[in-house]
């Protein structure tokens, strides 16, 4: 699986993205994380304890044109 940091850390990284409980179709959060798009990674499957939520669509494309753009730099 491809995976972005998430942080719950105020960051000056003009590439973070802030995910509020309102960006979640599904679930949420008990506070609000910034999510990273410069520091991907991949685990596998197996280490994923749980799922807490499932973004709007809009929110999730938002971070893969992020994504997208930082890879064709």
């Amino acid at each position: 699986m491809i995976f972005c940091q998430i942080t719950s850390k105020a960051t000056s990284d003009h590439y973070a993205i802030l995910l509020e409980n309102e960006d979640f179709e599904m679930g949420g959060l008990k506070q609000p994380i910034n999510v990273r798009p410069n520091r991907i990674f991949t685990a596998d499957s197996h280490i994923v304890l749980y799922k807490v939520g499932q973004l709007k669509v809009n929110k999730l494309n938002s971070i893969i044109e992020k994504v997208i753009e930082i890879i064709r730099r």
